[in-house]
């Protein structure tokens, strides 16, 4: 069973939006995003100049129904616990409510969500030689974020314009239907290696030992419905592999339990929920 690189990455997320210009907005100034120069019809957002977040536009597009699969949330990571404070500044500062701050041992994150309802987590990482582990498994958990603690933290006295340079799309967190299939297709299939299965009713994977570049879920219920084809959410996220070899491997797994597509050097396929991914070389 072939696995991806320990190097393999994510790249950026693609999301359709009714009102792309309020969600240009949001994403500029309450998430700090830059704007990018993007293909026609993408607005590209990203820091040093690497696409992020890409917004293409569905006026007349249907929402996501609520419980349904799809995105659960997109994770920026941020290099510091000092870039996480003045992250929170800025998000409590432009009047967006967090819908949650939670310290998960191997990290701190913060929770919102975008106008349209997508789902978004911004956080920083623990160093990796302090992530609790039960034998081969990351040892995650749900408990409450000290605010005053990370308000506190040096160097994070004050309000961030925008997001420091490093910040990455570190994860992407999935509602599926069923978790059996879904392992088949990113783990079995797309190479990602189970890192956690200790949350009921969810699955964490990632390449090279990180705690979860995908996570996946069933929190909207087993047997969900994909929401309708072109649908507000999330169109697709991409995985960066080191070169054309590691994605042609990636490529003909895929092809052995579903349709792929090649889009000039990537290639392109869906989950059984209708999760998109894009797989690229660097």
């Amino acid at each position: 069973m072939g696995r991806l690189p320990a190097d393999a990455r994510l790249g950026a997320i693609r999301l359709r939006a009714g009102d792309i210009e309020r969600l240009r907005d949001f994403y500029e100034t309450t998430i700090g995003l830059e704007l990018l120069e993007g293909e026609d019809d993408v607005v590209s957002l990203g820091v040093d100049g690497s696409p992020l977040v890409e917004l293409v536009p569905g006026p007349d597009a249907p929402s996501r129904p609520p419980r349904s699969t799809g995105l659960f949330h997109l994770a920026l990571l941020v290099p510091t616990r000092a870039d996480l404070a003045r992250t929170l500044r800025r998000v409590a500062g432009s009047g967006a409510p967090l819908s949650g701050a939670s310290d998960h041992l191997v990290s701190e994150a913060l929770y919102l969500s975008d106008p349209e309802g997508n789902g978004i987590e911004l956080y920083r990482d623990r160093p990796r030689d302090e992530w609790p582990m039960a034998g081969e498994s990351v040892e995650m958990a749900t408990l409450p974020l000290d605010l005053e603690s990370l308000l506190g933290e040096p160097g994070g006295e004050a309000e961030a314009a925008s997001m420091p340079e490093g910040t990455i799309l570190g994860h992407v967190h999935l509602q599926v239907a069923d978790l059996d299939a879904a392992e088949a297709f990113w783990v079995d299939a797309l190479g990602l290696d189970v890192t956690a299965r200790g949350y009921p009713g969810a699955l964490f994977t990632s390449a090279g030992g990180y705690h979860h570049h995908v996570g996946l879920n069933t929190w909207a219920g087993v047997g969900a419905p994909s929401p309708p084809v072109g649908a507000r959410g999330l169109v697709r996220f991409e995985v960066v592999l080191p070169d054309e070899t590691a994605v042609e491997e990636a490529a003909e797994r895929l092809a052995q339990v579903g349709r792929v597509d090649r889009l000039d050097g990537a290639v392109e396929a869906a989950d059984t929920a209708g999760n998109t991914v894009l797989v690229r070389p660097a």
